[in-house]
């Protein structure tokens, strides 16, 4: 049954009818609707590619759509541009956070607005905010440091700087990617709360069917850029909402667990010690040991470690104090080592972290054994026939969509990218491997194929690292979960003795 408006609605409707963009002879949107009622939550689904950024973006100006509407009240409007959409009461929160962190809160939403004064009258600008925030339900100390804030409190200036900016439809891209849980349901309830209050409209991506269940009102799916469902969130489960998704595609199966953890430590972390960026320490005493034929679980809100964590362990981040051991053996990091170690590993962003964009799939595919047979004749002759052949046969194993293995790699989905990298750094001999945030990003077709691939390679004897900031995948994967907090190790348990308020407060830094 569909939730009653309020009776008094300040919150605009928004509607795209049959919105169509196309990308020379690709069309990534086909004529798709979708409709928003004032003083709503939207939840907008779809796998990696399904046209969701896209409808998006021709909705918040970005794109010209070739074809359609979009109307905001029942009135058509024209969005050139982001600005404009601003002008429309339209506002976007990224996936990732776009606040200059060394700026105060205060500093941030009085640059972000259209026009500011050659001299600026910061008195009077902190008092203004003061005045907006109290109509608000968030909470936020707007002198401090971006930089200085939790993840939940730097979610809610991001959503108070659209707020701040009169937005009165707001769309969400992954809100709470970066969240504990509890910041999660907070952050979701209290945008919830202001659109039952009929001041705010929302659409909100994501690929979590629990937020879509307990904090939407209506829910539109998109498939291979055309619509494949919409309606009232009461009227699905999560299983009718997956095979909106996905059609008949067939979803890879949880591999089953073959065996207990051995008793041999693969890899062993004592006493490690790092710094970011900036020279400030990142890692300040880590201890940790994963077993052969173990998936030892690494929870945390992002910026308390983990990244330098993984830097370190994959040689792109020197540590300045403890050890590193694989095998019992001192482990340096480097190239020989971890081709000695056999240590593999599977970054956030690999086309970023792992991947020349430039380079065809064929020679990213081929970065770990280029220099050996049958790849090199003579240890430096490239055999590039036989790389396309080796690049061949894995795009076939492991699935990945592709027009071919003299494609540029960047021209792949990310989901794609993801699993064109899994075939590198699995389809060898393996010993440890290194996950971090592997399915970050990516949609439901994807998460169950690579879950599936690490659980296989784990049952296969590897030890693996799985660092990652949803909770959910961590306790469906891990044989053993620890978290992390400012840099050291701060609580461990099994998914099955597993106290999600504890796993939470740990997180949180208490």
């Amino acid at each position: 049954m569909t939730r009653p408006l309020p009776a008094e609605i300040t919150a605009p409707a928004l509607e795209a009818v049959a919105l169509t963009k196309r990308f020379g002879a690709f069309t990534a949107l086909d004529s798709v609707s979708i409709k928003l009622r004032p003083g709503s939550v939207h939840a907008l689904l779809g796998e990696n590619g399904a046209g969701k950024s896209t409808l998006v973006k021709c909705v918040m100006g970005f794109y010209r759509p070739d074809d359609g509407a979009v109307l905001v009240n029942n009135h058509e409007v024209v969005i050139g541009d982001p600005r404009a959409a601003q002008t429309h009461g339209l506002g976007m929160v990224y996936q990732h956070f776009t606040l200059v962190p060394r700026m105060t809160v205060l500093e941030n939403l009085v640059m972000a607005r259209a026009s500011v004064p050659a001299v600026i009258d910061w008195a009077a600008e902190r008092a203004a905010l003061a005045a907006f925030l109290a109509t608000m339900p968030f909470r936020i100390d707007i002198d401090a440091p971006v930089a200085a804030l939790a993840a939940g409190d730097k979610q809610k200036a991001e959503i108070v700087k659209q707020l701040y900016l009169k937005a009165r439809i707001l769309i969400l891209d992954e809100p709470t990617s970066v969240l504990t849980p509890d910041e999660a349901d907070e952050t979701l309830g209290l945008i919830r709360a202001m659109a039952l209050a009929g001041r705010l409209t929302v659409l909100i991506i994501t690929h979590k069917f629990r937020e879509v269940m307990a904090f939407a009102d209506d829910v539109t799916v998109l498939r291979r850029g055309k619509l494949a469902g919409t309606g009232s969130v009461a009227a699905h489960t999560p299983d009718s909402l997956a095979r909106l998704m996905i059609g008949e595609s067939a979803i890879a199966a949880p591999a089953a667990r073959d065996g207990a953890p051995t008793n041999e430590v693969r890899l062993a972390v004592a006493g490690l010690r790092a710094d970011d960026e900036s020279g400030m320490p990142a890692l300040r005493g880590v201890d940790l040991q994963v077993h052969a034929r173990e998936i030892v679980g690494v929870a945390g809100v992002s910026g308390n470690g983990q990244v330098e964590l993984v830097q370190v362990l994959a040689g792109q981040r020197t540590a300045t104090g403890g050890s590193l051991r694989v095998h019992g053996e001192l482990y340096a990091a480097d190239r020989a080592d971890i081709r000695r170690h056999k240590v593999h590993c599977l970054p956030e962003e690999p086309l970023r972290n792992a991947c020349v964009p430039g380079m065809s799939v064929a020679e990213n595919m081929a970065f770990r054994c280029f220099d050996e047979a049958p790849l090199a004749r003579g240890g430096w002759w490239l055999d590039l026939a036989a790389m396309r052949r080796a690049a061949r046969d894995l795009i076939a194993r492991y699935r990945v969509k592709t027009t071919g293995p003299e494609a540029p790699i960047a021209t792949l989905s990310g989901g794609n990218v993801q699993r064109a990298v899994l075939a590198r750094e699995l389809s060898r001999d393996v010993d440890v491997l290194i996950a971090a945030n592997p399915v970050f990003g990516l949609d439901f077709a994807a998460v169950a194929d690579i879950h599936a691939q690490i659980v296989e390679a784990r049952n296969r004897g590897t030890a693996v690292l799985l660092v990652s900031e949803d909770l959910d995948e961590l306790l469906e994967l891990s044989d053993r979960l620890v978290v992390m907090s400012r840099g050291v190790i701060v609580h461990e348990t099994t998914p099955a003795a597993a106290d999600l308020t504890v796993i939470g407060r740990c997180m949180a830094g208490h």
